[in-house]
């Protein structure tokens, strides 16, 4: 009979590697969690239209990537390729924006899907932590997000990641650029699809990967020489806020990002570790797209991190967590009334909060004693017949291989003096 497997270009989380995502996954949340956002989770998937008006129709994610389907009912929908559209919706539909507090912070944590060419670090399916600021148009939120990233990577213990930083300007200074964008691409030597790309947004031009294309953007003009002076301020600003707060970072004028959403700071954290996916994660302002998806005028900011590509940065830095043993004391029985015995001892130790094994399916001792090793366990409870008939079972630290007698009611004072 075949067995199935994962789909192309998708990965399961096994134990014990699975510890490291969650680690992973907790280090990003907890200086969002101390700095006022609160947790959101929208469904795996949403209105198709949503994302084409929200991404942008002329991004690779909405024309090439995107898992569209409709249901039985007709709906159209897709399943998300991104947050930041997905968390905007859910903080509009339920008035978030009206109850005073402006801005809403809002985290979120979840898999995304895009049909790419998997390869090492692009994925089908990715998980991604991400933060919004919702509702306000004030450099220093965009500051606090970049500084909180960054904190969130050396709580890690990654070293070797750069913040790239530009400007994107808005509505007033970009259409202004875009054109004489346009006028220098057409002036190139790039194939239709390019040049049609170009047509409806010519930054994403800019952001092509391949070295025949770059090469002949070396002359392209930058939009920081195009910046109206409300844009050069703000972007100021930024850079003063972060660099006060001990934040290097590295002005990239030609970082545009891949989704038509972005207004002004725009942002990559990317790690030279990576190869060609050398992104881990990245972000900026977006304070047109509340009223793309059809809701008032919300100017906001926000990144997303990726989790998997976060896993290979702390790989390639050889950067071990300190992952805690999921098990602290493993219980080995042998005979019958051992086994009811401990098993209520392995209750008793977990409801006092004691991660506790026991060894299942009737090993006999060398077995269940390979099940302890396995676990990680600092110490192993072992009782037998005689051992119970004297009132006591045996406590053996898995380290030292020591062991002593212990009396059976006063195990679990005996244990957490150890573990302490």
């Amino acid at each position: 009979m075949s067995t199935f497997k994962a789909p192309k270009g998708t990965y399961d989380l096994i134990p014990p590697f699975s510890a490291k995502y969650l680690a992973v996954r907790d280090a990003i949340a907890a200086p969002l969690r101390k700095s006022g956002y609160g947790y959101v989770e929208t469904p795996g998937f949403e209105d198709v239209n949503l994302f084409a008006r929200g991404v942008g129709e002329s991004t690779d994610i909405v024309t090439k990537e995107m898992y569209a389907f409709e249901t039985k009912g007709g709906d159209k929908l897709a399943l998300r390729p991104e947050g930041t559209a997905s968390v905007l919706r859910a903080a509009l539909e339920a008035n978030l924006h009206k109850q005073g507090n402006l801005p809403v912070k809002l985290w979120y944590s979840g898999s995304y899907y895009r049909y790419e060419r998997p390869q090492k670090g692009r994925y089908r399916h990715f998980s991604q932590v991400g933060a919004e600021a919702i509702g306000a148009e004030d450099p220093a939120l965009d500051a606090e997000l970049i500084i909180l990233a960054d904190e969130a990577y050396r709580a890690l213990g990654l070293r070797d990641f750069r913040i790239l930083l530009n400007s994107l300007g808005d509505k007033e200074c970009r259409p202004v650029y875009r054109e004489a964008l346009q006028t220098f691409l057409r002036g190139l030597d790039l194939d239709e699809e390019t040049l049609r790309r170009a047509e409806i947004n010519p930054l994403r031009v800019l952001d092509d990967k391949r070295a025949d294309v770059q090469k002949q953007l070396v002359d392209a003009p930058l939009l920081r020489d195009y910046l109206c002076d409300a844009c050069k301020a703000y972007h100021e600003e930024v850079r003063t806020l972060i660099t006060a707060a001990g934040v290097v970072f590295e002005d990239d004028p030609k970082l545009v990002r891949g989704l038509d959403y972005y207004t002004r700071t725009t942002f990559e954290f990317v790690h030279d570790g990576l190869g060609s996916q050398s992104a881990v994660g990245g972000g900026g302002r977006y304070d047109g797209l509340s009223e793309m998806i059809g809701g008032p005028a919300l100017p906001s900011v926000g990144w997303a991190l990726g989790v998997d590509r976060t896993v290979l940065a702390l790989e390639a830095e050889g950067v071990e967590l300190d992952i805690p043993a999921a098990t602290s004391v493993f219980a080995v029985a042998l005979g019958e009334e051992a086994r009811k015995l401990l098993f209520g001892k392995v209750t008793e130790l977990r409801r006092a909060g004691v991660a506790a094994d026991f060894s299942f399916g009737g090993k006999g001792l060398k077995g269940a004693m390979k099940d302890a090793n396995r676990s990680g366990a600092r110490l192993a409870v072992v009782a037998g017949e005689r051992d119970l008939a004297e009132g006591v079972v045996q406590l053996k630290d898995m380290e030292s291989g020591e062991q002593q007698a212990v009396a059976v009611d006063g195990l679990v004072e005996a244990v957490r003096a150890k573990l302490a």
